[in-house]
């Protein structure tokens, strides 16, 4: 041991420090505070003025510190009280002792410094040797650091020292090592460790400046870069303003909208990047540059990124649905069902989409009237999101859903992206309207390209021809409708959710009237409800007899005809009121069109009423038969189609070979046979007609007029059994319209009487038949009425 630390105390008062470390050699000022003045009191109390720095640790106390002399106590720039302690050398920290004053006092052993050996052990050699290689190892990488600093005197500074022990202990003074890695420095005595641990650190920050440096000079250079291509550019404009080649092509001011455009997807920016550096390259008349002005203008457009929150508030979203429509409860729950399921989703933090988080697409079917289009208007208001109608109806051409190669001149994208960018948002209601009478030639077929629209499968890369880029559809939700199902194609109908509206009763026609038809006319017809009443009793005689329509639009047009006959009679006269009664409606309207038939037209044998769909919704059908002499055969008329006329031939061909159980003289039926089913300039088809023409030929056969309050509708066998039909809600909806009591229909039927409205169930007898010689049974007249009737 040296003879400074021979006559080093034993015993030193302590200071702990909280934000620096220090290392020896190091002179560092100290705050005074009640702590510190304390300890350099008690410091300066000895004879040589010396203290111990240590660090404070959170979870122990420090086993190293430094041995350090007060060089000089006074006042820091700010007035605050301070002292300058310049640190000596490492000491270990002993057990806590007494001592004079408010210090605390500790035990200390002095840690021995690295000298120059005087001995002849090799080892001790070997390790100074390796001390001071390490120590200008070390020294070359610390200047390296300064020199990135410019701190030249620094630099000297170090170049001076050649004690490896003081030289490693200047990683005191490095800002890039943190206290942590300071304070393991300070609990290493051994100068080979602390050096090799210092290269290693000193080489990780090195490497990291220069990584760093490097991105700065990119980022430096791409900017200049940038600079120098906006400057260059700004010249062209220059250039060719002054050799009269027109405007500016405005490529710089489409590059600017693409980088402020932030919402653009990665593959999207690329893709608009690249066009604009291609128009940046073409000349003004190379025609491809308003291709890609048009393009450009087309994609930075769409709301890429804008999305409209949906509702969750399920109870105000009904309420939205039932003050916009009266009926259609299925339709409603159908909705309510969807924002049900889209808010649970939400809830849980699971993926909320349009198609792949609530189910297919929703198609409304049903007759013209019936409130398809508006109730998808109410869909969006019930959402809170926006609206947009795609009509369908005659589209054949597939560029109208996918768009055109913009390599064509007039190119445009197709219909569904322009729905997304008149909505503005990326997850609109889109209504698909008259999905039903799209139609298909040379020019593809539509149809087939909404397979792609409407899969929730797919539509989430939905490409257009026009913008070549994938759309992401997952979040719209699509509402077709349609008049006929049947004309759908299976695979598009195979995509969506079928829900029907069948049509309105009597007493939905009247409410929706009163709540909805007549309060809209009264306003655009400039009326109040002070000026025109119109009565319950007016509403229902246009309804069941001036109108026969499963909807409601021919009703209120009639409702709009008499408020304008009424806003004349007030613009005409001294009156201030029109009242809108049952007797008045002959002058205002006219008289009623329709007027129960049944029982004029069933008067005789061989005419049966049956029931129908049509496009516009549910009817009734008077078939005649009659025969005259003749040869035997069948003669059909009324433009039927091939499945009906064959529903005739197997009708006179049961009738024939069951004429015994029938009551029916075979030889009747040897004769010429006509068939007529009146309208005939409508066409008609489908079999369930079959029960009908069966009953009308055995009437005819049996000379027995069928009950003018029955109708029937079913599908019939060469065996007599009668098989289900479609549409049977609208059917009845007819027959309870056109008068009729009883209706027979097939057995298997049974379940779609469910879905009817029970005031209808109550005007009707149905009967349900599996056996067409039930229905003729229960459809034609008893024999002693029939022939009491000819008496």
């Amino acid at each position: 041991m040296s003879d400074s630390a021979q006559h080093l105390p034993t015993a030193l008062p302590v200071l702990f420090l909280n934000d620096v470390v220090v290392l020896p050699g190091m002179v560092v000022p100290v705050e005074l505070d009640d702590a510190a003045r304390s300890a350099i009191d008690a410091a300066r109390a000895s004879s040589d003025s010396r203290l111990l720095l240590a660090p404070r640790l959170e979870d122990r106390y420090a086993s190293y510190g430094v041995i350090a002399t007060v060089e000089r106590v006074g006042r820091l720039a700010g007035g605050e009280p301070a002292a300058v302690l310049k640190a000596e050398r490492r000491a270990k920290i002993g057990s806590g002792v007494s001592g004079p004053g408010a210090a605390l006092w500790v035990d200390v052993e002095p840690v021995r410094a690295a000298e120059p050996t005087d001995t002849d052990d090799p080892a001790d050699d070997t390790d100074a040797a390796r001390a001071h290689e390490l120590a200008e190892d070390y020294k070359r990488l610390v200047i390296a650091v300064l020199q990135r600093r410019e701190a030249w005197q620094l630099i000297d500074t170090v170049h001076r020292m050649s004690d490896p022990d003081a030289i490693a202990d200047t990683a005191g003074y490095a800002p890039y090592l943190s206290d942590e890695r300071k304070r393991e420095l300070l609990e290493t005595p051994d100068v080979v460790a602390r050096l090799e641990t210092l290269i290693e650190w000193t080489r990780e920050h090195l490497a990291e400046v220069e990584l760093t440096d490097k991105i700065g000079e990119d980022v430096r250079e791409g900017m200049e870069k940038t600079q120098r291509e906006y400057l260059l550019r700004q010249q062209l404009a220059a250039i060719r303003a002054e050799l009269g080649e027109g405007e500016p092509d405005g490529s710089d001011d489409y590059r600017a909208r693409v980088e402020a455009a932030t919402e653009l997807p990665d593959a999207v920016r690329e893709a608009a990047l690249r066009e604009v550096a291609k128009l940046e390259r073409s000349s003004d008349q190379n025609p491809e540059a308003g291709w890609i002005r048009t393009w450009l203008d087309t994609v930075l457009d769409l709301p890429w990124g804008q999305v409209s929150e949906d509702s969750t508030d399920i109870a105000a979203a009904r309420e939205v649905l039932d003050a916009d429509h009266h009926g259609l409860e299925e339709v409603k729950d159908r909705i309510v069902e969807y924002l049900a399921v889209r808010a649970r989703r939400a809830e849980r933090g699971l993926e909320v989409v349009g198609g792949r988080g609530s189910g297919a697409v929703v198609l409304l079917a049903g007759p013209p009237g019936v409130g398809k289009t508006s109730l998808g208007e109410s869909v969006a208001r019930s959402l809170g999101r926006s609206f947009v109608r795609v009509a369908l109806g005659g589209v054949r051409d597939e560029a109208e859903i996918r768009g055109h190669r913009r390599t064509y001149v007039g190119a445009l994208p197709g219909r569904i992206v322009r729905a997304i960018k008149e909505a503005g948002t990326m997850n609109p209601v889109v209504l698909l309207d008259e999905v039903d009478k799209v139609g298909a030639d040379y020019r593809g077929d539509p149809a087939a390209a909404l397979l792609e629209v409407l899969d929730p499968a797919q539509n989430h890369t939905f490409r257009d021809h026009y913008l070549e880029l994938d759309l992401d559809l997952s979040d719209v939700l699509f509402i077709a409708t349609a008049n006929v199902v049947e004309q759908i194609p299976s695979a598009l109908l195979d995509r969506m959710e079928l829900i029907t509206l069948d049509g309105y009763t009597e007493d939905d026609k009247v409410a929706i009237a009163r709540d909805f038809l007549l309060p809209r006319q009264l306003e655009r017809a400039a009326l109040t409800a002070d000026e025109v009443t119109v009565t319950d009793d007016a509403l229902r005689e246009l309804a069941a007899n001036h109108t026969r329509e499963a909807g409601v639009r021919q009703m209120e047009r009639l409702l709009a005809k008499a408020l304008r006959k009424a806003a004349t009679r007030l613009a005409t006269s001294e009156a201030t009121h029109v009242d809108v009664g049952l007797d008045d409606l002959v002058d205002l309207v006219g008289r009623p069109r329709f007027t129960p038939e049944s029982a004029e037209r069933t008067a005789v044998p061989g005419v049966a009423t049956g029931l129908a769909v049509t496009g516009l919704g549910g009817d009734v059908l008077f078939i005649e038969a009659t025969a005259h002499d003749g040869p035997a055969g069948l003669t059909i008329t009324g433009q039927l189609g091939e499945v009906m006329k064959e529903s005739a031939q197997i009708a006179l061909t049961f009738v024939r070979s069951h004429a015994e159980a029938l009551g029916v003289d075979p030889a009747t039926l040897d004769r010429a046979i006509h068939l007529h089913v009146p309208a005939g300039a409508v066409p008609k088809d489908g079999p369930s007609a079959g029960i009908t023409m069966v009953t009308a030929l055995t009437s005819l056969a049996t000379g027995r007029p069928v009950r003018s309050e029955v109708g029937m509708t079913g599908e019939v066998t060469l065996n007599g059994r009668v098989l289900p039909i479609g549409g049977l809600k609208q059917k009845l909806l007819a027959a309870q319209r056109a008068g009729l009591t009883e209706v027979f229909v097939p057995l298997r039927n049974e379940p779609d009487l469910d879905d009817v409205p029970a005031e209808i169930l109550e005007a009707l007898t149905v009967h349900v038949v599996g056996d067409v010689l039930d229905v003729v049974r229960g459809a034609l007249e008893q024999v002693s009425e029939s022939a009491s009737a000819a008496a």
